[in-house]
């Protein structure tokens, strides 16, 4: 853990248009990953830091779901609290829209289709954050539809550019980010770029010229899924199936390993459960404890 983090934001608006028809009348991240809903795997994440007060951003119409969903965060042992979105301004919008949340804290910034696995990689890298910003890359196929990082020998980012044409790197820098509390007075000051949004690689660019900025390159080893499309979703849901793990994405387990709650009102969450894979897969988990 990393007192330093204690506060996060999932930033689960937009429209989820990729995903149309299946997000005409719900959010892209209440549908369903697998066995569990998308908005879980970014959550059991949050968690997993020790983060324990998290701020939910998203849409006037989906904001009751969550509400529903989640509650208050109480049986996590956490506190989620709601911001309506009402227009869907770029990522920065989120330390706008979450500026009194975020008060005098460091504030880390998920976004709401972003996977990862495993999250102890991430985890054991924000334990050693200390100021600014930092943030993640990852490579990939296809560094031309996604920001990008050029970095140098010493692993420091050099340049970064949103969607090149001409990709001079394969490091996608992916939807989890570390800033202190001057985010919220940075990302006030931007103005909408030419695709009409607030960008993050801009706020991010003001701490790499304060030369405060850390690059972490999670690597080929990592996973990490962005969500957005079907294809994204089937393959991180053959992928959830593959690893038969319940823990992966599960908000209940990650509370318990990090003492949020107790092995009690662990089995208790699961015996409120309907019948139903979820619910057999975290009797099994407890199961296991005791042996």
């Amino acid at each position: 853990m990393n007192d330093k983090i204690k506060k996060g934001i999932i930033l689960a608006g937009g429209k989820g248009t990729r995903l149309f028809p299946a997000t005409k009348v719900v959010g892209k991240p209440l549908l369903p990953v697998y066995d569990k809903p998308l908005i879980f795997y970014p959550l059991s994440t949050l968690i997993a830091m020790g983060v324990k007060d998290v701020l939910l951003i998203s849409t006037k119409r989906d904001l009751p779901g969550f509400k529903q969903l989640l509650g208050d965060g109480s049986d996590y042992g956490i506190t989620i609290r709601y911001q309506i979105q009402t227009i869907a301004k770029g990522i920065p919008d989120a330390f706008v829209l979450g500026e009194e949340f975020i008060g005098d804290d460091n504030i880390v910034l998920l976004l709401g289709d972003n996977i990862f696995d495993p999250v102890d990689k991430v985890v054991d890298a924000v334990k050693n954050y200390q100021s600014g910003s930092l943030i993640f890359g990852f490579p990939v196929s296809n560094p031309e539809v996604f920001g990008v990082a050029e970095v140098d020998d010493n692993g420091n980012v050099t340049h970064m550019e949103e969607k090149p044409k001409v990709p001079k790197s394969d490091l996608a820098i992916i939807g989890l980010y570390i800033f202190d509390k001057q985010v919220a007075s940075v990302a006030k000051k931007l103005t909408p770029s030419d695709r009409g949004e607030l960008e993050i690689l801009h706020v991010i660019q003001h701490y790499l010229d304060s030369k405060d900025l850390k690059f972490v390159n999670l690597g080929k080893s990592f996973n990490w899924f962005d969500a957005g499309n079907p294809d994204s979703v089937l393959e991180v849901s053959q992928y959830a199936a593959s690893k038969n793990d319940v823990s992966f994405g599960s908000i209940e387990t990650a509370a318990f390993h990090n003492n949020t709650i107790d092995k009690s009102k662990l089995t208790n969450l699961v015996e409120s459960m309907p019948n139903c894979m979820y619910k057999a897969k975290l009797e099994a988990y407890i199961k296991a404890l005791d042996e």
